[in-house]
């Protein structure tokens, strides 16, 4: 029987192009979603999804989540595009390299470093999350869930597993997912009685393009997965999975929730 969890639903997804962002888009036209792939470049994920699912079944808007007008654009783009905004996954997010807080304690970072990562991992997830949650508080709310309650929306922040603990070194991804986490809890409890679901998740390593720097070397590669007690790394479809339950009528009492997908390495 197919899985149709998310039928008829449009879903925004920023970082469409590559990783996470890119099995989530494909995961989400598999189970019934049409899909508005957001990022700087197509990669053809969107044209992926068209050749197996129809041409209406995906489209790509270019946008910059450090820009305001791009992300404002994205909305009323997308909004037209499929008639309204169901769910909008932020997932935009640039890896934790040396220059931008890698190695390097606070007094080490330039302000400039930490001023890029913030405008893209915490600045930007914030500026998509004002324009998402405007368009969907605008739009009526979707048909009753099992609950019997019309949901008007589902947004789905990518936080991390080091949004809920430290990492040696990380002196500026650390703090700029915790306030991932931080927004998410917040814009739950204040879009609750709109019922607009806001949840995020918080990955372990995965294998993606964000870390290949330093899968590439096959003892890092190791020793990365070592610190998970599941002794492995994530798949970018571990989290495309966990995002299908999040935005589905199976989480209709879930919001304000961080996920953590991290093989067990936050339990240590």
């Amino acid at each position: 029987m197919a899985d149709t969890r998310l039928k008829g639903r449009i879903a925004i997804i920023t970082g469409g192009s590559s990783g996470l962002g890119a099995a989530t888009a494909i995961r989400f036209a598999e189970v019934g979603a049409r899909v508005v792939v957001a990022d700087l470049k197509s990669a053809g994920v969107e044209k992926k999804i068209q050749d197996k699912h129809g041409a209406d079944s995906a489209t790509f808007v270019k946008c910059d989540v450090t820009q305001e007008s791009d992300i404002e654009a994205l909305v009323k783009e997308a909004a037209r595009w499929g008639g309204r905004v169901d769910i909008a996954c932020n997932y935009a997010g640039i890896a934790v390299e040396t220059g931008q807080g890698m190695n390097k304690r606070a007094h080490e970072v330039s302000s400039n470093d930490y001023d890029r990562l913030y405008a893209v991992n915490e600045r930007g997830v914030w500026l998509s999350c004002k324009y998402q949650l405007a368009q969907m508080l605008s739009q009526e709310p979707r048909e009753p869930n099992g609950r019997g309650e019309r949901t008007k929306g589902w947004i789905l922040n990518a936080a991390s597993m080091l949004g809920l603990v430290a990492y040696p070194y990380v002196s500026c991804y650390v703090p700029a997912k915790h306030a991932v986490v931080g927004m998410t809890k917040q814009m739950a409890i204040d879009y609750a009685q709109d019922r607009i679901h806001v949840n995020c998740l918080c990955p372990g390593f995965i294998e993606s393009p964000m870390i290949a720097a330093l899968t590439a070397d096959p003892a890092t590669r190791d020793a990365l997965a070592a610190q998970h007690p599941w002794n492995a790394l994530g798949r970018p479809e571990d989290i495309a999975d966990a995002a299908v339950f999040l935005c589905s009528d199976e989480a209709a009492f879930v919001t304000g929730h961080s996920m953590i997908i991290d093989g067990g390495y936050t339990c240590q």
